[in-house]
């Protein structure tokens, strides 16, 4: 279980989350939302103790994060940053065998298992014929989907992900955020995702928290707080929300201008 105590985050002087409360759901997919610069990215980096708060703190399996070390933060739980960045160099397969690093030791060096993890995770991502191409010479959706394998590679039972969907096409939107519903589904991992998109949030978390206003402005089921009103306080933007035809959830339909036929 993850969860965040009277936290407060920022930098100096500048508040950016305010004596927050949160428990974040275990086995289940979370999705934080909010404008830009709401601190949703620095909520998520915090959780990953990537961000050491000003008050309050983060515990993991009821002891405080910053208790463990960084090895054991690393077995529990993964994180992609929203830009991470790679050695110049350094190929796709060399990248996500990092992933296995905090499970190796002088004692236990890398094993079959580390080398058919690594090799699953290229296939899930389709990175597999990309394995041996430096990192810096790929596409920008193809690198985001080669941090993601890495992350995957950790085969940590808590994901946390920024923006994963970040440079990816459609198709490939689509793709990694089924292959993270998929591990949730078939493995119990507990994924927690910034995601702008508001209909795919609705479409793949069990659980949404809104931020706004430097704490949370509404959480739970998409079915239960996505509402016009609820859009309009935490995004300044009317709107009118129907149901998703093909999977029923929240569907954001944003009032502005457009094309009519």
């Amino acid at each position: 279980m993850l969860e965040a105590n009277s936290l407060t985050l920022g930098y100096g002087d500048t508040k950016i989350i305010e004596d927050l409360q949160l428990t974040i759901p275990e086995g289940e997919i979370t999705v934080f939302v909010g404008a830009n610069g709401c601190g949703k990215s620095t909520l998520l980096r915090s959780l990953a103790r990537l961000i050491k708060p000003q008050v309050g703190g983060i515990v993991l399996d009821g002891e405080q994060l910053r208790r463990y070390s960084t090895k054991e933060v690393a077995k529990k739980l993964a994180i992609l940053p929203q830009t991470p960045l790679a050695p110049e160099g350094l190929t796709v397969l060399q990248l996500v065998k990092q992933g296995r690093y905090p499970h190796q030791s002088w004692i236990k060096q890398w094993s079959n298992e580390d080398e058919a993890i690594v090799d699953r995770v290229l296939e899930l991502t389709n990175m597999k014929d990309f394995a041996e191409r430096t990192v810096d010479s790929l596409s920008g959706g193809q690198r985001q989907r080669a941090w993601i394998a890495m992350t995957l590679a950790q085969k940590t039972n808590i994901i946390l992900l920024d923006e994963p969907t970040t440079y990816l096409d459609l198709a490939h939107q689509i793709e990694i955020l089924d292959l993270l519903f998929e591990l949730n589904e078939i493995e119990n991992r507990t994924v927690v995702m910034v995601l702008h998109d508001l209909n795919l949030a609705c479409r793949y978390a069990h659980h949404i928290v809104a931020i706004c206003d430097k704490n949370i402005y509404a959480q739970g089921k998409p079915e239960d707080i996505i509402t016009p009103q609820m859009v309009n306080d935490v995004f300044s933007m009317s709107c009118e929300i129907g149901k998703d035809p093909l999977f029923g959830t929240p569907l954001c339909i944003p009032y502005g201008k457009g094309r009519k036929i």
